[in-house]
This record gives C-alpha cells, structure tokens and sequence, in this order.
C-alpha cells in the first residue's frame, strides 16, 4: 500500500477515512458523522511528543446544536465524557492506519481516565493532545498512548494507556 504521509488533514480526508478510502479496504477507518468526534487533525508524527514516539494534534468545533447536547442531558446539556475519550481512541487508531499497519481497528482498553470539567454549548473548541508511549507493529499491531482534552485551552479529561488494536477482519469475532 502507497502511504500519503501528510502531517494534517482536513474534514474532508476525515470523511473519505470514515468511508474506507484513505488507508484501503478492509483497513483502519474513522467512524462517520456523528460518531466522528472531530473536525481535522492538525498535526500527525511518528516523532516528538512526550515519550518520543509520536503526538497527534486534533480540534473539534463546539456549537450547541451538535446532536449530543439535544439528550444530553435536556435542561442541562453536556457532551458525554465517553465521547471525548472514543475520540481519543478514534485517533489512535487512525495513528496506526496512518503508520501503514493493516487491519480493523478497535478500542482495547483504558488504563486510567480523570474527568475534571466539562465541555457545554458555550465551549467554542475542544483540543485532543495525544501522545503515543508504544507502538507495536508485528503480528499485534497496537498502540498506546496518553491523551488529553482540552476546552478552550483548559486540560479537562485525562486518559492514560489508551490501547488500540488493528486486527485482520477474517479473524475479528
């Protein structure tokens, strides 16, 4: 497979991600509207961040008509921390698909998340920052990664050991 390594997308490679064009088929891609949890990937590197082993740099626009605030909670809208931290996972996996590894990827586990605010209709951008501690490209191909989010600026969901396999579709049960 021919790799494109840009260091940024826009909505649009997301959206061609979420329907299987990007990294070929039967590999990594992102989920579709609305399960897609962010606007463009700023910054993409399989050098620098914390543990020297990559960073992803993501935004998402914040307004209040976006369909989690409408049953989330009525009278007291709130964007579900379960989907700031599936956003986390959604980049890492697109981290593998963009590194070349093969497969279907999925969400393994979490080892530690910390919620210290929220994001409400009047946040005007969430930032994902996430850092990748190891990146396991054999027979498994996994990542591991710390990441945070931010609302407008402030550092308000913490997850540490984000786990995200890519796995042959044949032998996915």
């Amino acid at each position: 497979m021919t790799q494109d390594r840009k260091s940024s997308f826009d909505y649009d490679d997301l959206i061609a991600c979420g329907l299987g064009e990007m990294f070929g088929p039967a590999n990594a891609q992102l989920p579709a509207p609305p399960m897609l949890m962010m606007d463009r990937i700023n910054l993409i590197t399989n050098e620098g961040g914390h543990y020297g082993k990559g960073e992803i740099v993501a935004e998402l626009d914040i307004n209040p008509d976006l369909w989690f605030f409408k049953c989330h909670f009525i009278g007291d809208p709130v964007m579900p921390g379960c989907l700031g931290l599936d956003a986390m996972w959604q980049l890492v996996g697109f981290f593998l698909g963009w590194s070349g590894a093969p497969g279907k990827g999925r969400a393994l586990g979490v080892g530690e998340v910390k919620f210290a605010g929220q994001v409400t209709p009047n946040i005007q951008k969430v930032v994902y920052r996430i850092n990748l501690k190891r990146v396991i490209m054999r027979k498994l191909v996994m990542g591991i990664a710390d990441g945070v989010l931010e609302a407008d600026g402030k550092p308000i969901y913490e997850a540490k050991d984000l786990r995200v396999g890519l796995f042959d579709p044949a032998t996915m049960v």
